[in-house]
């Protein structure tokens, strides 16, 4: 299935292109516009203005598609308070993580395209999920 998003791809971006690839569509291509009036009619968009699956009320659009899709896993869930801290910024959730992901989020839009940090955020997500899945089980953050 094809995704799209708007280019300059961001901590809310990469997140949800990590999420849909991980636990939505392992299959994903993804497609980036300039424009959401630019949507190619075979993909589904997200994180842009015109379609569902983007920010809804307080909720960012990593948030939004938890929701539609009814991923309930909490280890999901305690990562998404993360991801809505790095993008949002309005202190909801105690989320000490946020600003470091942001910086790296921020630094690597300024040295790679969008295709590129879908593939280097891509195990960035993968080691914050399970980071955050040890110290579910483990009810202390891991060693």
């Amino acid at each position: 299935m094809r995704w799209a998003t708007r280019t300059g791809v961001h901590i809310d971006r990469a997140a949800c292109a990590w999420l849909i690839r991980r636990f939505i569509d392992a299959a994903a291509e993804f497609v980036f516009v300039d424009d959401p009036d630019q949507l190619p009619p075979d993909a589904t968009g997200f994180d842009m203005r015109g379609v569902e699956l983007t920010h809804v009320g307080q909720d960012c659009t990593f948030e939004t598609i938890l929701r539609r899709y009814d991923l309930a896993d909490p280890v999901l869930w305690r990562l998404a308070q993360v991801v809505h801290e790095a993008d949002l910024e309005d202190d909801r959730f105690d989320a000490p993580e946020a600003a470091g992901l942001d910086a790296v989020l921020r630094g690597l839009s300024m040295v790679c395209d969008d295709t590129q940090v879908l593939a280097v955020t891509g195990p960035v997500f993968d080691g914050l999920y399970e980071y955050f899945r040890r110290a579910t089980l483990l009810d202390r953050p891991p060693t």
